[in-house]
């Protein structure tokens, strides 16, 4: 493995543990195809041109009545117009959209890949036993307002950033690690995918691989390269990044697993007592070893 770095046996054991009980996770040539088409070539700090390498969309199918039928990405795709694309720009939370945030804890709190989680981070001493607590310490991980630009109010959360995405200033893309806002933003015409990043023939990925690195433009802007999962539910990102964010005090956290055939470096961005951004890194997949 380029980086040298070996895998946190720990978070291993437990994210293999989530990564087995997301019985939510949609099934790659079944429930979605994609087509990877080709590598994605080197992007200009700072410019917004790509070359296309990708002419067709990532997605080729993806069964929206799973989305729609599966509770929580039914609650999850609710939240996805609630935002304000640029920073700088304050936050108006509504009530209905209050609501919305607290259904889709709720949905994801059903979940047996959730209470582990939950029980996992009580063992560790870093999360209340308590249901209501728990989902108050979520709550506040995810969906409490910030400043990210200075210059303006509340204007960003980690749910917003991970899941939905953001633009800094107007020229940058941040964020928007999810499959699903990729999907249905590629499906709007909003999002072009230009091709995956891979640093070798050893690392191309299949069309069956649950994490990819991209390179996609949102609404104009070039996101260089951006790490997602593919077709796993929203609980599991939820708590897989939760668990990160709650086992580590430091402003940055990269820790390196091995989860099914994947070895991913997964790392979160700390904003007080919210995520910044978090998102998994692929660095190699196929059944490889560490």
């Amino acid at each position: 493995m380029a980086s040298g770095r070996q895998a946190n046996r720990d978070l291993t054991e437990v994210l293999n543990k989530l990564w087995q009980l997301d019985t939510n996770r949609l099934k790659p040539g079944t429930d979605y195809k994609i087509s990877l088409q080709g590598r994605a070539g080197y992007v200009a700090q700072g410019s917004n041109y790509a070359r296309d390498r990708a002419h067709a969309p990532l997605f080729s199918y993806v069964d929206e009545g799973k989305l729609k039928n599966i509770e929580t990405f039914a609650h999850f795709i609710n939240l996805l117009d609630n935002y304000e694309m640029s920073t700088g720009v304050s936050e108006t939370v509504t009530s209905e959209e209050l609501q919305e945030n607290r259904l889709f804890i709720d949905s994801i709190m059903e979940t047996e890949l959730m209470k582990y989680a939950h029980n996992y981070l009580v063992k560790k001493g870093q999360s209340p036993a308590d249901r209501g607590q728990f989902k108050r310490q979520l709550y506040d991980i995810w969906f409490r307002l910030y400043h990210r630009d200075r210059s303006g109010g509340e204007d960003s959360c980690g749910f917003e950033h991970v899941f939905v995405g953001e633009t800094k200033y107007g020229h940058e893309i941040m964020g928007l690690h999810n499959w699903v806002q990729f999907y249905l933003q590629e499906k709007h015409g909003h999002v072009d995918y230009k091709g995956y990043k891979a640093r070798d023939n050893k690392d191309t990925p299949d069309e069956d691989d649950h994490v990819l690195n991209l390179q996609f433009s949102w609404k104009g802007l070039v996101k260089p390269v951006g790490g997602s999962f593919i077709g796993v539910s929203p609980e599991f990102e939820v708590a897989l990044f939760t668990i990160i964010f709650l086992m580590s005090t430091e402003k940055m956290t990269s820790v390196v697993v091995k989860v099914d055939e994947y070895v991913l470096e997964l790392v979160v961005y700390r904003q007080g007592r919210s995520i910044g951004t978090s998102y998994p890194k692929l660095l190699s997949s196929n059944n490889r070893d560490l």
